[in-house]
Formats: C-alpha cells, structure tokens, sequence
C-alpha cells in the first residue's frame, strides 16, 4: 500500500496554518527602532489577542488552529504560560551573570488540566504580566539589552534577541486565532 505525500500546494496551506507569519528569523543585527516595536507589540498583545478571541465561545474555543494543533483555548493558555516563563527569564538575564535556564515542555503543559481552564484567567493574567513586561523593558540601557541567558538547547539569547521573539510569539499565536476565524467565517 502506496501513501501519497502531499502536493506542493497542500505543504504550503499546512506551513502557512503552521506559521502564519512565517518562522522567526534571527536578525544579525537590531537598530532601536525594532526593539522599540517589539515592545510595542508586546504592550498590544493583550488587546490584540482580546479581540482575536472576541466572537469565540463555547465549543468554537475547543476548535483546534489547525489539524493536529491546540485549541484556542490550550493556545490562549499558552501564550500565558510561554510569556511568564518568558518574563522570568528576562528578570534572571538582567539580575544575574549570563543564568542558564530551566527549559519546559510546552505540549505536556497544554494537556494539564488547566488548560481547560476559562481563558478569561489567562487573559487577565497577560494583561498584568505585559503591563509590567513593557516597564522594565522600556527604560534598558545598551548594556541591558546585551544581558542574556543560556538555553540548554538554544544557546545565549539576549534580552534584545527574546524580546524580538516573544514580539513574534505574540503576533504569530494571534494570527493563529484571526486566520482560524476566518476560514471557518466567524
């Protein structure tokens, strides 16, 4: 028994359900005005987010983003629990010489039984979290910027480097929401 792969086509619908945005790119290097956006995204991402759950309610929330991925709900969730861990790390990075942090497994944390949780809770959680996320990103010198910490399998990221990825975190996993909503026209 022969299974066919799928065409050119449907790899590309699957990447563009899978990345919205497409992939993060690494910059080689970053000008102000690009960290000064990044955390203007991050300063939106409650609202935008907010909104992209807006016309979701009961079981449109359990609607998986795309086959095989999580819910709505276990995405909102996420973003919650990806950006504390996220805003920990930061705080480690500026306070302590290059730490090397503690990874998680993302997928087993969306199958914890919170994340049948409302979203609400995670919402407000965002909300708080960004608000204070901004502040002490907004004042950082050059040299904070500079500061980082070691992943295990990542390697040193700095300050400057995850805030541009959290920035991109954030719009992707929205895009997930407004994309899914407009296939299925809600």
């Amino acid at each position: 028994m022969t299974t066919e792969s799928p065409g050119p086509e449907a790899l590309e619908a699957i990447e563009d359900q899978r990345y919205p945005i497409g992939p993060f790119q690494r910059p080689q290097s970053t000008m102000v005005e690009e960290r000064l956006s990044a955390i203007a995204t991050l300063a939106e991402l409650p609202t935008q987010l907010r909104n992209a759950v807006d016309p979701l309610e009961g079981s449109r929330l359990d609607t998986p983003y795309r086959d095989g991925g999580w819910t709505v709900r276990q995405l909102v969730h996420h973003v919650a629990d990806s950006h504390m861990n996220a805003y920990v790390r930061f705080r480690l990075a500026l306070t302590a010489d290059s730490p090397t942090i503690v990874p998680y497994d993302e997928a087993a944390w969306a199958e914890l039984e919170d994340s049948k949780a409302p979203i609400e809770w995670s919402l407000s959680l965002i909300e708080s979290l960004h608000a204070r996320w901004v502040m002490m990103l907004q004042p950082l010198t050059a040299a904070q910027w500079q500061r980082a910490y070691r992943h295990p399998t990542d390697g040193t990221i700095t300050v400057e480097l995850a805030t541009l990825l959290y920035a991109w975190h954030s719009r992707h996993h929205v895009a997930h929401i407004t994309r899914l909503c407009a296939r299925n026209k809600w």
